[in-house]
């Protein structure tokens, strides 16, 4: 089970993206990198997941924590082109609703 990330900066604002399995294991290298990116960023921090094979649902808090904190910075805080497996996660938590989704061609 690997997980690799990449944070992007551009104009001030941040792209994390994400590869690989987002899990128990994983997502506390997930949570240190989204938080450290909200703190920097200017006003958006978007998280590429098109990449992502598998999500539990602690990949899910995480996620969830990287909204809150962003929330009360008062940034904005966007899904890119969640793969199937996350697509899934999130309907079955019922998430899909919270958060800001964009596709590749949108962004």
């Amino acid at each position: 089970m690997s997980i690799d990330i990449q944070t992007v900066e551009q104009n001030g604002n941040y792209k994390i993206q994400v590869c690989g399995q987002v899990d128990l294991y994983t997502s506390p290298n997930l949570r240190k990198v989204m938080l450290e990116t909200v703190d920097k960023s200017k006003d958006l921090i978007t998280v590429q997941l098109s990449q992502v094979e598998y999500m539990d649902s602690s990949g899910v808090a995480t996620l969830v924590e990287g909204l809150r904190s962003a929330t009360k910075q008062k940034k904005t805080f966007q899904l890119l082109s969640p793969s199937h497996a996350v697509r899934k996660v999130l309907n079955l938590s019922r998430l899909e609703t919270v958060f800001t989704i964009k596709e590749d061609n949108e962004a």
